[in-house]
C-alpha cells in the first residue's frame, strides 16, 4: 500500500514518456542541524542551453553563483520552496522534503508534463514522475535545480548568521561541524535549529543534565517573509 505522504520510487525507466515539458526538482538542506530544507523545480529552455550544468555539491562556489544567474535568466520557468523548521520537526526531515519538493513542482508557472526527482522517493504530484538516482549528475534539469536551492539556501544561511553569527551560520550552512556543536553547547539553540535532530537535542540535554541554563533564542526573523511567502513558502520565476 502507498504512503499517503510520498511514493516509493520504481527506478526501472518508464517505457514511455509523455510529450511535453520536462522539469527537474532536487533540494538542498536536508543534512544540516538548522534552517529550512529547500527544494528547486526547473524547466530548461532547450533553445537557450547552458553550459557546465553538474551536481551543485561539484561546483565551487563562484560556479554555483553564476549558473545560478544563467538559469535564472534562460530556464522556462523556476520554483523554489522551503518546508520550515516546524515543518521538518513535526513530520521528520523526509516528509518535509517531500513537501518542499511538492510545493516547488505546483509553484512552477507552467505544468510539466514529466517531472524528474533527484533520489529515490517522490513526493505526491498530480503529473508524471519519476525518481532517478544521482540524477544531478547527469540531467541538466535536476543540475539546474540542485544549483538554485543551494544558492538560495546558502543566502538564507547567510541571512541566519547576520541575526545569530554567534553560530557561524555562513560558514558551516547548519551542518553539524564541531564549531557549531560547540557553539549549541555555549549558547543554546535558536529559533533556527531543528530540534527533532539528535545532536541539537543532546546539546539540550547536556546542558540541562550541567545545570546550565538552556537560552532558547526567541528574536523573530523576518526571513521567511521577505524571501518565501510563509503559505505556500515558494518562489517563481520566468515569465
Amino acid at each position: 500500500m502507498r504512503s499517503k505522504k510520498f511514493l516509493k520510487a520504481e527506478q526501472a525507466r518508464l517505457v514511455w514518456d509523455a510529450p511535453g515539458l520536462l522539469a527537474g526538482v532536487d533540494e538542498a538542506g536536508r543534512g544540516p542541524l538548522a534552517g529550512p530544507v529547500v527544494a528547486a523545480a526547473v524547466i530548461l529552455d532547450d533553445s537557450r542551453p547552458i553550459r557546465g550544468l553538474a551536481d551543485s555539491k561539484t561546483l565551487t562556489a563562484l560556479q554555483r553563483e553564476r549558473l545560478n544567474e544563467q538559469i535564472l535568466a534562460k530556464a522556462l520557468c523556476c520554483s523554489i520552496a522551503h518546508a520550515t523548521v516546524e515543518e521538518i520537526d513535526t513530520h521528520n526531515i523526509l516528509q518535509a522534503t517531500m513537501i518542499a519538493m511538492r510545493r516547488a513542482v505546483e509553484g512552477l508557472r507552467l505544468k510539466p508534463a514529466k517531472v524528474l526527482v533527484d533520489g529515490n522517493r517522490l513526493p505526491t504530484l498530480d503529473v508524471l514522475a519519476e525518481a532517478v538516482i544521482q540524477g544531478d549528475a547527469f540531467i541538466k534539469s535536476i543540475s539546474a535545480a540542485s544549483i538554485i536551492a543551494k544558492v538560495h539556501r546558502d543566502k538564507l544561511c547567510q541571512q541566519l548568521h547576520d541575526e545569530f553569527p554567534q553560530y557561524g551560520f555562513a560558514g558551516h550552512k547548519g551542518y553539524g561541524t564541531p564549531e557549531h556543536l560547540e557553539a549549541l553547547l555555549r549558547h543554546g539553540a535558536c529559533i533556527h535549529h531543528r530540534r527533532s535532530f539528535s545532536p541539537v537535542a543532546a546539546a539540550l540535554v547536556r546542558m540541562s543534565a550541567l545545570g546550565i541554563g538552556v537560552r532558547v533564542e526567541t528574536t523573530v526573523t523576518q526571513i521567511e517573509l521577505r524571501v518565501l511567502p510563509v503559505t505556500p513558502p515558494m518562489l517563481g520565476f520566468g515569465q
